[in-house]
């Protein structure tokens, strides 16, 4: 099919059809000739490890696909090590999308050592998957990709441990703007290393947070960080059982910071006197464009 259409053929979405291996090994028998085809989606199409193989043989020789979406198309580790060999052979992908694909560390592991080789990757979505704390190894990345610029990792369970690899690796990185780790089980603690990471980065613009358990302590942190940083202009803290004391901090933080222009504190605790405490910070914040307090 795709040979067919070589001429005119630029988008192919094929989700939720379900076509299985065999449908795999088909297109990526067309992906080897196809000259014109740049996004292919097969979300939910229950691909298998067997047919990401196929996917990667594909890659290996294809020149010309820059997207690929495989969310929910249930690879597991041994699709995400096949798909790791053909990246690290191909020159043309930017955007890769495995989320729901129940990869876990030993997938991970493969993916980090793909990354290393390619030279294209500036997005990669990997939410909920099964890496938990072992996030080392895409920490391991950051430290020598000089390419991606956006990871998504949310739902992944990463926990403190995971964050503080990653938070790590965020001291020498300098291509990575956006970091999404909503719903990762990540604390005061693990806070305080992506605080600490964020002091030395300086090309980090956007950090989601949302939905884990920073609290007042782990707000402070980051409030600390917003005296100093120059890059970040997006924070997302929805969810984290901030209240009172943690909107002083933050308040504290935007009095001295120049580049903020969102910050989102849905769903928290707030209240008056927190309102208050932003507010005055307000005062001397001339940059700051837009505060979500209430609305999703």
């Amino acid at each position: 099919m795709l040979c067919s259409m070589r001429n005119t053929l630029t988008t192919l979405h094929l989700g939720e059809n379900f076509i299985g291996e065999d449908g795999a090994r088909r297109l990526a028998n067309g992906l080897r000739h196809n000259t014109t085809l740049i996004t292919l989606n097969l979300a939910s199409t229950r691909i298998g490890a067997v047919g990401a193989r196929h996917l990667a043989v594909g890659l290996r020789h294809n020149t010309t696909l820059t997207t690929l979406h495989l969310s929910n198309s249930r690879i597991g580790d041994v699709g995400a090590q096949h798909l790791a060999n053909g990246l690290q052979h191909n020159k043309t992908l930017t955007t890769l999308n495995l989320n729901y694909n129940q990869i876990g560390a030993i997938g991970a592991q493969h993916l980090a050592d793909g990354l290393r080789h390619n030279t294209t990757l500036t997005i990669l979505d990997l939410k909920w998957n099964h890496f938990g704390a072992d996030a080392q190894h895409l920490s391991d990345v950051l430290r020598h990709n000089t390419t991606l610029t956006v990871l998504d990792l949310k739902g992944n369970l990463i926990g403190d441990v995971g964050v503080h690899h990653l938070a790590d690796a965020l001291r020498h990185n300098t291509t990575l703007t956006t970091l999404d780790l909503a719903g990762n089980r990540i604390g005061a603690i693990g806070t305080k290393h992506l605080a600490d990471g964020l002091r030395y980065n300086t090309t980090f613009t956007t950090l989601n947070l949302e939905h884990n358990y920073i609290g007042d302590v782990g707000a402070q942190h980051l409030g600390d960080v917003l005296r100093h940083n120059t890059t970040l202009t997006t924070l997302n803290f929805k969810n984290n059982a901030i209240g009172a004391i943690a909107a002083q901090h933050l308040a504290d933080g935007l009095r001295y910071n120049a580049t903020l222009t969102t910050l989102k504190l849905n769903f928290n605790e707030i209240g008056d006197v927190g309102a208050q405490h932003l507010a005055n910070g307000f005062r001397h914040n001339t940059v700051i464009l837009i505060l979500s307090s209430s609305t999703p």
